[in-house]
């Protein structure tokens, strides 16, 4: 099974349907999203589009009700494609903490989600998914996905990686291959056994060929779609393994073990 570790809603849906289609990709983990580049005819309006996503990973729009329409959309997706996405919710990290466990038990455990993110903290507060790894702790080691490019900051990425090891029990996985970091995110995933190091957004082909060989176990194909393509993705995966066991876990067989479905 071939499984893209980290997309987001698309508008519409089908299009989503048909680049996973097109890419040979079996499921996707589903994120909700705030902002939708793919609906962008101009640079004007991709403009605008990229000013909230600015808002949204800088921390700057995490209050509750910023997230409604977002949930709504990803409810949809899920119901209309069961078969073919896997969802995740994000966590208001503006909750008092006493709040998020309840978040938590209501929104993802209690709806019959597979795991929280992405999660969004501002650069330099990665500390406030503290809250959030408790929770997950507290329903079985709920997976965990963090925002890993800019503007996340490789402090934050070491922040995560403590906070990881005060939680052993809860998989955190840092997306986006750490973003301008990666090499800290390398080491850092690969000293830290319960974290996991999504690729997605990877500028450097030799950066996704390294993550493979240094953590073989805990790399996951992932698109970051709409702003990936599954089938970029997927190749850039594939030039850099050989057919056989290392390819296939990464490219979903890790993914599958890590959301109970191996």
């Amino acid at each position: 099974m071939i499984i893209d570790a980290h997309s987001h809603v698309h508008d519409p849906v089908a299009d989503h349907i048909a680049l996973l289609d097109d890419a040979g990709v079996d499921r996707a983990v589903l994120f909700p999203t705030r902002t939708h580049p793919e609906r962008a005819t101009d640079l004007e309006s991709l403009r605008g589009e990229m000013a909230a996503l600015d808002e949204a990973i800088g921390g700057r729009a995490n209050g509750p009700g910023r997230y409604q329409a977002a949930y709504r959309e990803l409810d949809a997706a899920l119901a209309a494609h069961p078969d073919r996405f896997i969802g995740f919710l994000s966590v208001p990290l503006d909750l008092p903490p006493e709040h998020i466990a309840e978040w938590i038990d209501r929104e993802v455990a209690g709806r019959g989600l597979r795991g929280i993110g992405e999660l969004t903290p501002p650069p330099g507060q990665a500390g406030l998914i503290e809250p959030v790894l408790r929770g997950a702790a507290d329903h079985g080691g709920l997976p965990v996905v963090v925002h890993g490019f800019a503007p996340t900051t490789a402090d934050d990425l070491r922040t995560l990686a403590e906070l990881a090891r005060a939680y052993p029990s809860v998989p955190l996985v840092i997306s986006q291959l750490g973003g301008l970091h990666w090499m800290d995110a390398i080491a850092l995933v690969r000293d830290t056994p319960s974290m996991f190091l999504e690729l997605s957004t990877a500028y450097l082909i030799f950066a996704v060929r390294l993550a493979i060989a240094e953590i073989p176990d805990r790399t996951l194909f992932g698109s970051d779609a709409p702003y990936g393509d599954p089938a970029l993705a997927r190749a850039t995966v594939e030039r850099v393994t050989a057919p056989g066991e290392l390819r296939d876990r990464v490219l979903g067989g890790t993914a599958a073990r890590l959301l109970g479905l191996a």
